[in-house]
């Protein structure tokens, strides 16, 4: 009778660890889906918002900025509550957040409720975001597991903004622009109620006050500079409306260093980024993300401006590209194994920035094969390659009691890397249309922010070549 008892216990046991370690994988899948998702996935959704609510160019522009700045900049402090607070916990009141915002953008009656909900919304991302990557690196081992889940989970979050184009125009043709965000809703309630019953709590380090004046200067500071960067576009770099946002946003990051240096608990200790892994596999995310997250913009109104095609025309087209980076994303654990982090982060980035040079070649009649789907393969596969070997470095350098910080410093630099190059490389494009709107002058324009991020993208290539490590350091 005692071996039946010996064999019959682990096996339960292990199965029931099985099974709440693939509910963890799922709702943090879910989770960062969502959360990628609406940052592009209202991008073909702004001209019916804009006749149903009378917005204003500026304040189209300011439905996506309002998420993604308020996500990127309350980041840290999503990630840091994580650590001090339990990872379900904050996985629970991101989610809900996000679900109450986006079910009260469904609704909006005005131009300013639909911005107060969006960036609603964009901070329910920013604590549900970092906390998605810290249950999946504290249920799953590290190792070729951990890597697998990471991978699972970069895939699924690059899916999410692949997708976005594609739902958005399904979505607001089919039913409304309202839709593009009442979609999130009952996706939400269900990943809620199950996250409540399966996922368990847990915390890495000891509760206490948060750095709340650290965060608004850093959030502040962010805003401040992504907002100026977007008046460029139509001030110029040298006017008043850019340059004191600019430097205000400068000044406030700059007091947010000296207020982390001296403060007894910081919201980001800065020897965090006196990891040699850490700091470099971020500043690697930030590079890549500037140009990929653009990539997606600039391929729609081309096709769109340029090339004629309808907005769900233009997400069919995009599916192959789609696919890539999901498959790249995919793949990128067990190519790892073989190649190591560093070098398949090389490749992947070498690999995006030949497809970000061969769209750079695109025509005003450019065939769909050779101006749209074989080089946005090639960007988005090489990007799914890169993203998961940066994310896996940075992460492996934290400390027990850091993970989250860490996670949320990952999604800040990739965040606000595609925040900012897309404003930078609109710039770029308008000072080379020059005004025009014929389908030459557009095409130039485009062509040039293609070119201008694949010289980013092999300027970073040179930089993770020199900086970062060659072998997963262990945590410390």
């Amino acid at each position: 009778m005692t071996p039946m008892v010996d064999v019959t216990t682990p096996v339960l046991r292990t199965g029931r660890l099985r099974t709440r370690t693939w509910a963890v994988v799922l709702a943090a899948c879910v989770g960062q889906f969502l959360v990628v998702l609406d940052v592009s996935v209202v991008n073909v959704a702004l001209p019916s918002m804009r006749t149903d609510l009378g917005l204003s160019a500026a304040g189209l522009q300011w439905v996506l900025n309002a998420y993604s700045i308020a996500f990127a900049g309350f980041m840290l402090l999503g990630g840091r509550a994580a650590d001090l607070y339990g990872r379900k916990r904050m996985f629970l009141v991101g989610l809900g957040l996000f679900t109450a915002a986006s079910l009260a953008g469904g609704f909006a009656q005005e131009g300013w409720q639909l911005l107060a909900a969006r960036a609603a919304q964009g901070l329910g991302a920013a604590v549900l975001a970092p906390a998605t990557l810290t249950l999946l690196t504290a249920a799953v081992p590290e190792g070729p597991a951990r890597a697998k889940a990471i991978g699972t989970w970069m895939a699924v979050g690059a899916g999410g903004g692949a997708a976005g184009g594609l739902i958005g125009g399904v979505l607001t043709d089919a039913l409304s622009w309202r839709w593009v965000l009442l979609i999130n809703v009952p996706i939400g309630v269900l990943v809620l109620a199950g996250a409540a019953i399966w996922l368990a709590e847990g915390r890495a380090g000891e509760r206490s006050r948060l750095d709340i004046l650290g965060a608004v200067l850093v959030t502040a500071g962010l805003a401040s500079v992504a907002y100026g960067i977007v008046q460029t576009e139509e001030s110029g770099w040298g006017a008043a409306a850019t340059l004191v946002p600019l430097l205000g946003g400068l000044a406030l990051l700059a007091l947010f260093v000296l207020v982390e240096a001296r403060t007894a608990k910081p919201l980001m200790p800065l020897r965090v980024l006196g990891n040699g892994a850490v700091a470099s596999a971020n500043v690697a995310m930030m590079v890549v993300g500037s140009a990929t997250f653009s990539m997606w913009y600039f391929m729609t109104v081309y096709a769109q401006n340029v090339l004629g095609y309808s907005a769900l025309e233009a997400g069919l087209a995009l599916i192959p590209t789609s696919l890539a980076v999901v498959i790249g994303s995919k793949s990128a654990p067990r190519l790892m194994a073989r190649t190591g982090a560093k070098n398949l982060a090389l490749i992947g980035t070498a690999v995006a920035a030949a497809g970000f040079g061969w769209q750079s070649l695109m025509t005003a009649d450019g065939g769909y094969l050779t101006a749209v789907c074989l080089p946005g393969v090639l960007m988005m596969a090489g990007a799914g390659l890169a993203s998961t070997p940066l994310a896996s470095l940075a992460t492996a350098g934290a400390a027990h009691g850091e993970a989250g910080l860490v996670s949320g410093l990952v999604n800040t630099s990739r965040t606000m890397g595609g925040a900012l190059g897309l404003a930078v490389l609109s710039t770029v494009a308008a000072a080379r249309t020059a005004g025009g709107t014929s389908p030459e002058a557009l095409t130039e324009g485009y062509a040039l922010a293609f070119r201008t991020a694949g010289s980013v993208l092999l300027g970073g290539l040179l930089l993770m070549v020199v900086w970062l490590p060659r072998h997963r350091p262990a945590p410390h």
